[in-house]
């Protein structure tokens, strides 16, 4: 099923949807580009790419697609609020949407953002709604003219990559929070470690149940891409599905560990009730008899023996110890204490 982001759109400029635009000349630099020129862009010379980052929720992306010639049922995926990741091949474009964790102030770690991007192999079109921060690293290598990408198949491996390298910041914080909950005195308050536990299981359910489809997605580029997505990005891609695929195992070692801390904590915790029991137990059981004896004894009625005896007193007070002895004996005898 399509999952659907709730949260309000962001601020987009009003004038037009893009965020950043670049040409890049094939040897790891770009040129900027505004939306005038990206409109109406062709290449110049062999090896130029175009690549331009919007806003998906401004009037005026689809339109622009549309001039494209992009089928309709593509253009409503590429602008549309459907984030379920996936990746098909249409024609000799590349058409996907892929997911990232949402580093935003404020935002969960499974909370997840979603990247649609299309690309005929001269332009990518790349499109989101809410701040998307993997998209400006790439755009740093390639203002910094040194280790940016060359082309398109490139560039789409670029982004791939840094949208997976950030998710294993989230799965090392929570790794990080297990070892610390793990090392916590196990007298701390069970209460409390119970329920940053279970934040770190929900967090770990969460970011497996949005990387499964992102697994599948990176597959479907891999073995689909058109003939300008080349092999070396193929290959490139293989690498990111198996980092990807490295970080779900971590996530199900996450989650198990997340488990035996919870049984390990509850465990103790009904260990030490159970102690509790048993001790409040035993000294009912000592001084039952010994209740029973001054009760009879208290019952104030005429005819009771020993009332005129000054010595009475304390022939009752070592009768009691006499009793206690016994059932200490008694206790020990059957291990009880």
């Amino acid at each position: 099923m399509d999952e659907v982001e709730e949260k309000p759109a962001p601020d987009c400029p009003d004038e037009h949807p893009l965020l950043f635009g670049r040409v890049l000349d094939g040897v790891g630099a770009g040129r900027p580009i505004d939306w005038e020129e990206a409109r109406h862009w062709q290449p110049s010379q062999p090896g130029e790419v175009m690549w331009v980052h919007l806003c998906r929720n401004r009037p005026g992306v689809e339109e622009w697609l549309a001039q494209l010639d992009i089928p309709e049922p593509t253009r409503e995926l590429l602008v549309s609020d459907r984030t379920r990741p996936r990746a098909f091949r249409e024609g000799n474009t590349l058409v996907a949407t892929l997911r990232g964790i949402n580093f935003n102030p404020g935002a969960e770690p499974e909370d997840m953002l979603s990247m649609q991007l299309w690309c005929d192999g001269a332009r990518l079109i790349t499109l989101r709604r809410l701040p998307l921060q993997t998209p400006r690293r790439v755009l740093a290598m390639i203002d910094r003219r040194e280790t940016g990408p060359t082309d398109a198949g490139a560039l789409i491996t670029e982004l791939t990559e840094a949208m997976i390298t950030r998710m294993n910041r989230a799965i090392v914080d929570m790794n990080e929070h297990i070892d610390a909950l793990e090392e916590q005195e196990q007298d701390d308050d069970a209460e409390e470690m119970l329920e940053k536990i279970a934040i770190i299981r929900r967090n770990c359910l969460g970011l497996k149940r949005h990387m499964g489809p992102m697994h599948e997605a990176l597959e479907a580029i891999s073995r689909y891409a058109p003939d300008w997505f080349e092999q070396h990005d193929r290959r490139e891609i293989a690498e990111s599905i198996d980092r990807l695929r490295r970080y779900l195992e971590d996530l199900d070692i996450s989650k198990e560990s997340a488990v035996v801390l919870m049984d390990d904590i509850r465990g103790r915790s009904i260990a030490r009730n159970e102690q509790a029991t048993y001790l409040l137990t035993i000294v009912a059981g000592i001084f039952l008899p010994l209740g029973f004896i001054t009760g009879l004894l208290g019952i104030n009625v005429g005819g009771m023996p020993g009332v005129e005896d000054g010595d009475a007193f304390w022939i009752v007070v070592a009768l009691c110890c006499g009793i206690l002895l016994v059932q200490l004996a008694l206790f020990w005898k059957w291990k009880w204490l």
